[in-house]
C-alpha cells in the first residue's frame, strides 16, 4: 500500500544532527531535481530579502524562514516525520505509534514536498520554507519541474498495491498518480454532516485524515480499494465508496459529525 500525504507549512527545526545528504534520501531517481531545487532555493534566500519574501509568500516578520533556507545545506537534519508538524501530523502522531504500525508507516507513507519531491518518514531533512505552488528563479514553476519525475517515483513505490492519495491539490499538481494506477487509487474526502446536510471541510479535515492513517496502520495492510473502505469502516468511520468516473480514481467519502 502507498499512502500519499501532504507536507505541513509549519516545521520543527532540529537543534542538532548531521546535515542534509541528498544522496541518502529515498527515491534516488529524484536526486538530480532535488539538488537543482535546493541550490536554487539557497541562492534565492542569499539574495535580496524582498525578492525571497515574494517568491516564498511570506511577510517581513518571517525573516527566520529566509535564514532557514540560507542554511539549508548545512543545518541539522532529522526524520521527515519529526520535521513536519501541524494538524494532520499531530493527529497521526508517528512517535507514539506501536512498533508494528511504526514499521508500516516507514514503508507505506510517502510525503509530498516542494523541495524534495517525495520523502519517506525516516528520511533526514532540515526545516525549510517552500510551497508547492511557488515559481523558483532558475527553476520555474515547481509543479512543472516535479511533474516530470514524481509520477514515476509514485509508480515504483506503489508497485502492485493500492494507493490512498490524501494530498492537497497543490501537491497533487507536483506529481499526479500515473494513469495506469488510477483503477487502484482512492482519493479521500472528509464531509461533515449537520442537520442532514453535508459539506466539505478544509482545515479540520487534516486531523481526520491523520487519524484515518493511524487507524489503517494498526490493521492488516489493505490490498484492494474495497479493503481500504472496509478497514476504515472497521475503525468506526462512516465511509461511502464511489467508483472511478471518466478514467479517474476511486473516491472514498468519510462522513463525520465531529472533526
Amino acid at each position: 500500500m502507498l499512502i500519499l500525504l501532504p507536507p505541513s507549512e509549519g516545521k520543527a527545526a532540529p537543534v542538532k544532527g548531521a546535515a542534509l545528504r541528498i544522496s541518502r534520501l529515498s527515491f534516488p531517481a529524484l536526486n538530480p531535481t532535488r539538488t537543482t531545487v535546493a541550490h536554487a532555493l539557497v541562492k534565492l534566500c542569499a539574495g535580496p530579502p524582498a525578492k525571497a519574501r515574494t517568491v516564498l509568500g511570506i511577510s517581513a516578520r518571517q525573516g527566520d524562514e529566509i535564514e532557514r533556507n540560507q542554511s539549508l545545506l548545512t543545518a541539522p537534519a532529522a526524520p521527515a516525520g519529526d520535521i513536519y508538524t501541524g494538524v494532520l501530523y499531530d493527529a497521526l502522531d508517528i512517535a507514539s505509534l506501536p512498533k508494528r504500525s511504526r514499521t508500516r508507516a516507514a514503508s507505506d507513507i510517502a510525503i509530498a514536498s516542494a523541495l524534495f519531491g517525495l520523502l519517506r518518514i525516516d528520511d533526514p531533512i532540515p526545516a525549510y520554507r517552500l510551497s508547492g505552488d511557488a515559481t523558483l528563479p532558475g527553476v520555474g514553476k515547481l509543479a512543472t519541474t516535479w511533474r516530470e519525475v514524481v509520477p514515476a517515483a509514485i509508480a515504483d513505490a506503489a508497485d502492485r498495491g493500492v494507493v490512498l492519495d490524501l494530498r492537497s491539490s497543490a501537491y497533487v499538481a507536483l506529481g499526479p498518480v500515473p494513469q495506469e494506477l488510477t483503477e487502484r487509487t482512492l482519493v479521500a474526502r472528509v464531509l461533515q454532516e449537520k442537520g442532514g446536510k453535508r459539506s466539505i471541510v478544509s482545515h479540520h479535515n487534516k486531523a481526520t485524515k491523520g487519524r484515518m492513517v493511524r487507524a489503517l496502520l494498526a490493521q492488516a495492510r489493505p490490498r484492494t480499494v474495497d479493503d481500504v473502505a472496509e478497514a476504515l469502516a472497521a475503525a468506526d468511520y462512516r465511509v461511502e465508496l464511489a467508483p472511478p468516473v471518466k478514467g479517474g480514481p476511486w473516491t472514498v467519502d468519510v462522513v463525520v459529525r465531529e472533526l
